[in-house]
């Protein structure tokens, strides 16, 4: 089983910069894809950053060019290297994680989440 815990949540102004870092632990066999999503407050949770293995990422189109995201495949983490903020980036960020428990075994694992907020 895996956990994901991410860390780097908090209250930033608009124009900021802020980081966020999603561990992965526990027994799995790899990691292929990971990802961060967000959701705001009455909004469905939609993707933000994802990527693969090997490094190639993708991004919405709302993040492109204020956002990075980046993974160190040794401690199992991804990052999301946030510029520019904007009080429309304000939401609960979500850690997601394309695990395979063995190598025939894959499932789709989530953090619980941490609140990133955009305000003067």
């Amino acid at each position: 089983q895996v956990q994901l815990v991410e860390s780097g949540g908090g209250l930033v102004q608009p124009g900021g910069p802020l980081r966020l870092s999603c561990a992965a632990s526990g027994s799995f066999f790899s990691i292929n894809a990971m990802a961060w999503y967000r959701q705001a407050p009455g909004k469905q949770r939609e993707l933000v950053a994802a990527i693969t293995s090997g490094g190639s990422a993708n991004y919405a189109d709302s993040v492109k060019g204020r956002f990075t995201i980046s993974r160190d495949n040794a401690k199992n983490t991804v990052y999301l290297q946030m510029n520019t903020l904007k009080p429309e980036d304000t939401a609960v960020y979500y850690c997601n994680a394309v695990v395979f428990s063995t190598p025939f075994s894959v499932m789709d694992s989530w953090g619980k989440g941490t609140l990133v907020t955009v305000s003067s």
